[in-house]
């Protein structure tokens, strides 16, 4: 009898084993089949990757096409700190030789600014201590101190460097001045800010200030038009300055490889080259009456002051 009753349920634990085995065997089966269908192909996998990837990923800097790649890091002062150049620089040219220039009249009228011929201006004479008569000008000291400064306004980014104006006070005393300087505010537009050796000229220097009048002239010289390159300069970035010229400089351009290029002026009066284009080249200079001096043969020799052998016309 206990024989009989344990073979049954023996044969009842190999019934629920089985059952339970074939039943865990077909929920396998499905969570294999779901599995599956949900994964995707591994190509299609990989694309999806690479996509990921090439979108994340950011794109290299390139220098368009045409562009100029900047010449030089700024320094402390706002100077270009010049690159080395990996050509041997130009020989200075043999003392016996001389600047090669030409004299022309542009065809274009001279370039409208603030201080023009044939035009009085009215303000005050003030008068400050020149010391050796630099200034903002950049021209070096003064062998003539009878200079003076250009109100802000007037003086127009350096415009009014090494103009010449004709002073007259109400007294009746005048003067001629050369701009050397520039007189920041509050110097009103009309205001000349004289050396103390032209103000004495026109009054005692206690009375510090007095109404004038003003306008410019084109003097007598005998001196020539200078061309100086910025400290720094090089074949890959240069400064270029006029110096003792008899008028107004308006522009200044160098010779390229395709044709006239004009320079912008900087408040410190020097014309900026700032990828190199035509450092070292023929340089032409045009002056507030429209005329053309053109100079070739100036090294590129920074802070040497180089002579030409013409100057403009006087008017």
């Amino acid at each position: 009898m206990n024989t009989a009753r344990q073979a049954a349920r023996q044969r009842r634990r190999r019934h629920r084993l089985l059952v339970g085995t074939t039943v865990g065997l077909a929920a396998a089966g499905v969570v294999a089949a779901l599995v599956m269908a949900l994964l995707p192909d591994r190509g299609t996998d990989g694309a999806s990757v690479a996509v990921a990837r090439a979108a994340g990923t950011p794109a290299r800097a390139t220098t368009p096409a045409g562009t100029p790649s900047p010449t030089g890091t700024p320094t402390a002062t706002g100077s270009p700190t010049p690159k080395a150049s990996a050509h041997t620089p130009s020989k200075r040219p043999p003392a016996a030789s001389a600047p090669r220039t030409s004299r022309t009249n542009s065809t274009t009228a001279s370039s409208a600014g603030r201080i023009q011929p044939g035009t009085t201006y009215t303000g005050v004479a003030t008068a400050y201590e020149a010391g050796d008569g630099d200034g903002a000008c950049g021209f070096g000291p003064s062998d003539d101190m009878m200079i003076a400064a250009m109100n802000t306004t007037d003086y127009e980014t350096s415009r009014a460097c090494g103009a010449y104006v004709h002073v007259r006070a109400a007294n009746g005393a005048s003067i001629t001045v050369r701009i050397t300087n520039e007189c920041p505010l509050p110097c009103a537009p009309g205001q000349l800010d004289l050396s103390q050796q032209a103000f004495a000229k026109l009054a005692d220097l206690k009375v510090g200030r007095i109404p004038i009048t003003w306008n410019l002239v084109s003097p007598s010289t005998s001196q020539t038009v200078s061309i100086r390159y910025k400290t720094g300069s090089n074949p890959y970035w240069c400064g270029i300055q006029t110096i003792g010229q008899r008028n107004p400089v308006t522009r200044l351009e160098v010779h390229t490889g395709s044709g006239w290029r004009q320079l912008p002026r900087t408040s410190y009066n020097y014309f900026i080259s700032a990828d190199g284009s035509g450092c070292g080249s023929t340089i032409r200079v045009t002056d507030i009456y429209g005329e053309q001096l053109t100079v070739s043969g100036i090294a590129l020799r920074a802070n040497v002051v180089q002579p030409t052998r013409v100057q403009f016309a006087r008017h």
